[in-house]
């Protein structure tokens, strides 16, 4: 070898060492704790606030650019929120929000300062899971670590921000972030269509399109069969109409005959034609994810529920833990519950001489598309049963 070509080798060897030192802060493990899941995959969280010592449920959500605390539990601590000239937008509508500035949230392991929460009535959502919720964590908290959530073992991780190596297997996602994010999605039925959808860990559904989306892309066949339902959302309820598209691509990930939800978006929650919709917690619990909101990086490894079938039955009514008893809300027009003579305001006792009153049991009992229904309720203090077939939407 010359020395010109012995130069060169060196000056090669020198270069490549030089290539692979990188200065970098490794993310670090802070803390691990249980989550409860609410109906649709909704995460639920133990924290306490300030100085507090009660322990408190908050909702963990991706669609939620801030942190907030229930107004009623607000007053039951005694706070005196500031007003504000602030609003928050939900699906149901617009509220105006006040202030308590430079509060500690204090979760298993982990206590953040600093923290901006607006206050909001949750009152809807207490009754709709059956569970108090005394406040909502997303962005503002979220943003600060990186977070794993393992649906496979109800337990969720806080890392500190930095260099992480990822799990192998599931796929990197990078959505548009700001504060929201926002990311691509293919969606499948009469035709093909790639939209973006807000990533909303805090919605326990599949995926709700705006009507207009709808009504632009031609997606659906014109004598596509609808359902009616009524939902819950921030800011109060919403008449939507329930169908099933053929299929949803998420990245590499594809899902068959997925239910889905359409909405009159008055209140221009998805701003179309910038969003087509919301892709909720019941489809993405199928993955464990890791939000790494600094780097824009959001991993998601499919999971053992993630061949899981989708809930294809309809009853038309919506129960409610109201004041400790479990109540109907809306009930369809057209449908079964209608249909066998029941009514809004009816009092559940009981379905299928099951008595125990537990509002997630008594939603799961009747989600078996096919299967027959018998309820026990009061209805101005008589007692009356009813006896319905849960429809599957599914054709």
């Amino acid at each position: 070898m010359s020395k010109k070509l012995f130069f060169l080798s060196l000056f090669f060897v020198h270069i490549q060492t030089w290539a692979q030192e990188e200065f970098i802060t490794p993310s670090t493990f802070i803390t691990k704790f249980s989550f409860t899941q609410l109906t649709g995959g909704v995460v639920l969280l133990n924290a306490r606030f300030a100085d507090f010592p009660d322990t408190l449920n908050f909702v963990l959500d991706t669609g939620s650019g801030g942190i907030s605390l229930d107004s009623t539990t607000a007053v039951y601590f005694g706070l005196q929120p500031a007003a504000s000239q602030r609003t928050i937008r939900g699906i149901g509508g617009i509220r105006p929000v006040s202030f308590l500035y430079n509060q500690t949230l204090h979760l298993p392991g982990l206590s953040v300062d600093s923290m901006h929460f607006h206050v909001t009535d949750y009152e809807m959502l207490t009754s709709v899971y059956g569970e108090r919720i005394d406040g909502i964590i997303g962005y503002s908290l979220l943003s600060r670590y990186i977070v794993k959530v393992n649906f496979d073992s109800s337990y969720i991780e806080f890392w500190t921000q930095g260099a992480i190596k990822y799990p192998r297997g599931g796929h990197m996602f990078r959505p548009s972030i700001n504060a929201l994010p926002v990311q691509w999605a293919k969606i499948r039925d009469n035709r093909s269509i790639n939209t973006r959808f807000l990533f909303d860990m805090g919605a326990g559904l599949n995926l709700i399109l705006s009507s207009d989306f709808i009504a632009d892309s031609s997606l659906l066949h014109k004598k596509r069969k609808f359902y009616n339902k009524e939902a819950e959302g921030l800011g109060g309820k919403i008449d939507m109409k329930m169908t099933v598209i053929k299929e949803f691509r998420l990245g590499p990930y594809r899902f068959n005959h997925v239910p889905i939800y359409i909405f009159d978006d008055e209140y221009n929650v998805t701003s179309y034609p910038y969003l087509g919709g919301i892709l909720g917690n019941d489809l993405l619990r199928r993955f464990n994810i890791i939000l790494n909101y600094q780097t824009r990086q959001f991993h998601l490894l499919p999971n053992s529920h993630f061949n899981e079938p989708f809930d294809y039955s309809y009853t038309g009514i919506e129960l409610y833990m109201i004041e400790g008893l479990i109540v109907l809300g809306d009930v369809a027009e057209g449908s079964p519950a209608e249909k066998a003579g029941l009514k809004e305001g009816d009092v559940v006792l009981s379905i299928n001489r099951n008595f125990v009153q537990n509002l997630q049991k008594m939603k799961v009992a009747i989600q078996n598309a096919g299967q027959k229904v018998k309820m026990l309720i009061m209805r101005q203090g008589e007692l009356m049963e009813f006896e319905f077939k849960v429809l599957s939407i599914k054709h």
